[in-house]
């Protein structure tokens, strides 16, 4: 089928930034959990992560987007009790938090995950090889209440690595999996598991909804966070099996409810919602987390703003080329830097270990705006200073960015 629509190369990246709400940042004093739902609910879901170099990254879309808000209210969201909650964590992208208006579009891949189907193949294995394990894992759980995986564990010996589950643990991820379990909380960062019934509203538990109308309520989803995407985008946003993203695209195009449209220089057709707005300009500085929504998926962010990135948390030190957490920082469009960070606790400052200008570089408004967001980023993590341990030409550009607008180094 031809596309009925043509956008540029940066209409396309407008649109896209404006689909991921960044349009604009509110004051501190005036954020509100109404803000912070709206912005989760406009992305659909926040990708969790472990690692704590500078902040555990599900905190950091919503900085990006809307600035200094109270990690608290986040997390009253995700894990509080009662009418507060409003999120929900399960298997989204990776291991994410999303809206709790998703939680009936994801009974499908529950039911998947019991049956060790699709990308639970893995776990077929262990579910019907454990079953005892599991049913009473699953027992303890509704006998007890919130359970954390080190507390149901028999294994006599320490565990070893991360990765080296005991039994208990895997029957857990089993049943989170194939949603018999849901996490109610978390003690520190490990998830507390109870069952949906004491976690999830009755109304979302009831919720009917067919496979086939999940998967396209999941797709246009995609489609308004993405604003324009390929088949690969809207599938990967919520990690999608490719024969069901093409089968519920086609439908989905064939009901008026997406439209097909083509991209400057995009190989593959892409998608968007019907009568797009494409605005005429984004102005928003942010610096993202490397699992923020805008460029998780490499392969677009490199179609969308020419910058190939790769984390090199895992790369050996003297082979990395950028540094261990290193941030896109966004600006007028561009992706335009490159700014590795770390949060000091102990000594009250963020680090400023290596700074990365892509071509054609930052003007001076660019380092100037972000010596701001650094700034900002350190006043809302609470530490007071911002020390700047990079020796490169660009760090020297910054240092009197940073002098110029007098927010101290």
């Amino acid at each position: 089928m031809p596309a009925d629509l043509c956008f540029s190369l940066k209409q396309a990246r407008r649109m896209a930034l404006a689909a991921q709400g960044f349009s604009g940042r509110q004051a501190p004093a005036l954020i509100k959990a109404a803000h912070l739902n709206r912005m989760i609910e406009r992305l659909g879901v926040l990708q969790i992560d472990s690692v704590n170099a500078l902040v555990r990254s599900h905190y950091l879309p919503l900085f990006s987007r809307l600035g200094s808000y109270p990690a608290s209210m986040l997390e009253q969201a995700a894990w509080s009790q009662g009418r507060r909650r409003s999120l929900f964590e399960y298997w989204g992208h990776e291991a994410s938090l999303l809206p709790m208006t998703l939680y009936p579009l994801m009974r499908w891949r529950m039911a998947r995950a019991q049956q060790g189907q699709g990308i639970y193949s893995q776990m077929a294995r262990f579910g019907r090889e454990q079953q005892a394990t599991i049913q009473r894992v699953l027992q303890t759980v509704e006998q007890q209440g919130a359970l954390g995986a080190g507390s149901l564990s028999t294994r006599e010996e320490r565990a070893g690595p991360w990765w080296d589950w005991s039994d208990e643990k895997h029957a857990l991820e089993w049943l989170f999996a194939a949603g018999l379990v849901t996490v109610a909380g978390r003690r520190g960062f490990e998830r507390l598991y109870d069952l949906p019934e004491r976690v999830i509203p009755r109304d979302i538990l009831q919720a009917q909804v067919t496979e086939a109308e999940a998967q396209r309520g999941l797709l246009l989803h995609s489609a308004t966070a993405l604003g324009v995407g390929t088949e690969k985008d809207l599938r990967d946003y919520f990690r999608l099996e490719p024969g069901d993203s093409r089968s519920r695209l086609a439908e989905l195009v064939e009901d008026g409810q997406l439209q097909l449209c083509q991209v400057q220089g995009w190989k593959q057709p892409a998608y968007c919602l019907p009568d797009p707005k494409v605005p005429r300009k984004v102005p928003a500085s942010a610096l993202l987390s490397p699992f923020d929504s805008l460029v998780w998926e490499r392969s677009r962010t490199e179609r969308l703003f020419d910058f190939r990135y790769r984390l090199e948390i895992y790369t050996p030190q003297d082979k990395r080329v950028y540094g261990y957490y290193v941030l896109p920082f966004l600006h007028n469009e561009r992706i335009a830097a490159r700014i590795d960070l770390r949060a000091e606790r102990a000594h009250g400052r963020l680090a400023v270990h290596a700074v990365h200008e892509e071509e054609p570089g930052l003007d001076e408004e660019g380092m100037l705006a972000l010596a701001l967001n650094l700034r900002q980023m350190a006043d809302w993590l609470g530490l007071e200073q911002v020390q700047l341990n990079c020796q490169r030409p660009s760090a020297a550009r910054l240092r009197m960015a940073m002098i110029n607008r007098e927010i101290g180094l």
